[in-house]
This record gives C-alpha cells, sequence and structure tokens, in this order.
C-alpha cells in the first residue's frame, strides 16, 4: 500500500521548460518534521507503489501522478491540469 503525502512546497529549477522546472517537492510529517524529495525519486517512488502525493488547491485535494511529455520526459502533474502543471508549480518554494 502506497504511504500518502500532501505535496506543499516545491523547488524549481530556471529552465522554462515545464516538464523540467520542478527539481523537488516537499511537505511535512505527522510529526512536523519536513520532508523533501527529488523528482525523479518522487517518480521512481510512485511507479512502485511506495507513496503516493496529493495537493490541496482552494480547499480541493487533487492527486498527483506521473506524465510523459510527447517528449518522453517524465514529469509530477496533478490529475486536474491540462499539458502544463500549474497546481504544482503554483506551490510555494521549498525551504
Amino acid at each position: 500500500m502506497a504511504y500518502r503525502h500532501e505535496i506543499r512546497c516545491i523547488n524549481k529549477s530556471d529552465r522554462m521548460n515545464i516538464h523540467e522546472r520542478i527539481i523537488n517537492i516537499g511537505g511535512v510529517n505527522h510529526d512536523n518534521t519536513r520532508w523533501k524529495l527529488s523528482q525523479p525519486d518522487a517518480i521512481s517512488g510512485i511507479e512502485r507503489g511506495e507513496w503516493s502525493f496529493y495537493v490541496t488547491r482552494n480547499g480541493r485535494t487533487v492527486d498527483v501522478i506521473v506524465a510523459v511529455s510527447r517528449y518522453g520526459h517524465k514529469y509530477l502533474k496533478t490529475t486536474a491540469d491540462g499539458e502544463e502543471p500549474n497546481n504544482l508549480l503554483s506551490l510555494p518554494e521549498c525551504p
């Protein structure tokens, strides 16, 4: 069973390509300690069934999934997003 975590922050690169902009995702554990994962590690964890992630935006819980760009690059996005992962890119920067 996958452990479910809320993504509350991200770190972005200076790249303009939306599929390569997210470097890390992060959040807070139940004991108030912070966690942070690289996007490739998060993708691997999702694909192994180890973790699942979600974002809370405007009172709605939206699942985070692994998507593949038309160029074959894997990236994270929410199910509510189209091609651009705006729900994730709009999160604040992780410390």
